[in-house]
C-alpha cells in the first residue's frame, strides 16, 4: 500500500504543476495539441486525487456493514478515474482537435510576444513545457513502472500485459497507464507543434490534439473493463489457484478437496473458501489444529491471502 501511495504522489505533484505550465502555453500561442495536453494534465491530477480518496478510504477497518472491511473502494474509485476523467479528457481534447482540423484553431504561435519587457517566440513556451513535461513524467513512469515491476517479480509474471490482466491492485496499474499515456501525448504534442512551425500547416497541431483524445478514451475503456472484473468479483488466477489447491489436497489427513473458491475483496487482498474431506478417525481437536495449519500455508505461500475459511466435510 505504501508502494501505491507514492506512486500516486509523485504523479500528483508532477501532473498539478505541468498542468499550469501547459495552460500558460496555450494562453500564449492558442495551440489546439497544448489545450488538449492542459485537459490531459487537469484530468491526470483529478485522477491522482480520486486515487488517494480510495487508498484512504479502503484502507478503514472492517465493521459490521462491511465485514471484509472497504478495500474493493479502490476498484470504484479507479472505475471512476477512467470512466469520468479519462473519457471526458479524452473526448474534449478529440473533440477540440476535431474542430481545429474542420474548421480551422486559433494558433498565434507566429507572433512574437512580450512579458516583462523581454520579446520572445512563444512557441518557445511550449517547447519548454513540453519538454519539462516529459522529464516530469518519466519519472513518475519510473515510479510507477517499479511498482508493477515488484509485483511482477513476486507473481512470477512474465509481461506486462499479463500483468496488466490479472493484477488487483488497480492503483498502481492506473497511475503505470496514465503515465505511460502521458509521456505519448506530451511527445505526439510536441512533434504535432514542431512540425506545424515549421510547416505553416496548423493541421500537424490540431491533428496531434485529436490523436491526443482518441488515445486517452481508448484507455479510458481498458481500464474501465479491467476494474468491471474485480468490481464483480474475480477470483485468483487458475495456475495461482491450483498452487493453493496443491497445497490443501496434499496436508496431511485430507482425503478429499470438496469446494475451492478464491475473490479479491480488495487491492491485493484475496478471500479463500474450502470445503475439506478429512480422515474420518480424526479427533476434534487434531482436525481444528490441521486446519489452522493449512490456513497459515496458504497465507505463507500467497501473501495476498487475508482471509481463509475451511469447512470439514465428514
Amino acid at each position: 500500500m505504501a508502494s501505491s501511495t507514492s506512486v500516486v504522489l509523485a504523479a500528483l505533484f508532477a501532473n498539478g504543476a505541468i498542468a499550469i505550465l501547459k495552460f500558460g502555453g496555450f494562453l500564449l500561442t492558442g495551440s489546439p495539441a497544448m489545450l488538449s495536453e492542459t485537459y490531459h494534465s487537469i484530468s491526470d491530477t483529478g485522477n491522482q486525487i480520486f486515487l488517494l480518496v480510495g487508498i484512504k478510504y479502503g484502507a478503514q477497518e472492517a465493521t459490521r456493514e462491511h465485514p471484509f472491511g472497504h478495500g474493493k473502494a479502490q476498484f470504484f474509485y479507479s472505475l471512476l478515474v477512467s470512466v469520468m476523467l479519462f473519457g471526458i479528457a479524452g473526448w474534449e481534447s478529440a473533440r477540440h482537435g476535431y474542430d481545429a482540423l474542420t474548421h480551422g484553431g486559433v494558433h498565434r504561435a507566429s507572433e512574437d510576444v512580450t512579458l516583462l519587457g523581454q520579446t520572445f517566440d512563444p512557441i518557445l513556451v511550449n517547447y519548454a513545457v513540453l519538454l519539462g513535461a516529459i522529464a516530469f513524467e518519466s519519472y513518475a513512469l519510473w515510479k510507477a513502472y517499479q511498482g508493477m515491476r515488484r509485483q511482477m517479480d513476486e507473481y512470477g509474471w512474465s509481461s506486462f500485459r499479463e500483468a496488466f490482466r490479472k493484477t488487483s491492485d488497480v492503483t498502481t496499474l492506473t497511475a503505470l497507464t496514465e503515465d505511460t499515456i502521458a509521456l505519448s501525448g506530451a511527445g505526439i504534442a510536441l512533434f504535432g507543434i514542431y512540425l506545424t512551425r515549421i510547416t505553416g500547416n496548423s493541421m500537424y497541431d490540431a491533428g496531434a490534439a485529436l490523436i491526443i483524445g482518441i488515445m486517452l478514451m481508448g484507455f479510458a475503456v481498458a481500464l474501465a473493463w479491467e476494474n468491471k472484473r474485480l468490481i464483480i468479483g474475480e477470483s485468483l488466477s487458475k495456475d495461482a489457484e491450483d498452487d493453493l489447491r496443491r497445497i490443501i489436497s496434499d496436508w496431511d489427513g485430507v482425503t478429499e478437496l470438496v469446494d475451492f473458491r478464491t475473490v479479491y475483496f480488495g487491492a491485493e487482498e484475496l478471500l479463500v473458501t474450502a470445503d475439506v474431506a478429512f480422515e474420518p478417525d480424526l479427533d476434534t481437536e487434531t482436525l481444528e489444529r490441521r486446519i489452522t495449519q493449512i490456513e497459515l500455508a496458504l497465507m505463507d505461500h500467497d501473501d495476498q491471502v487475508q482471509k481463509v475459511y475451511i469447512e470439514p466435510e465428514t
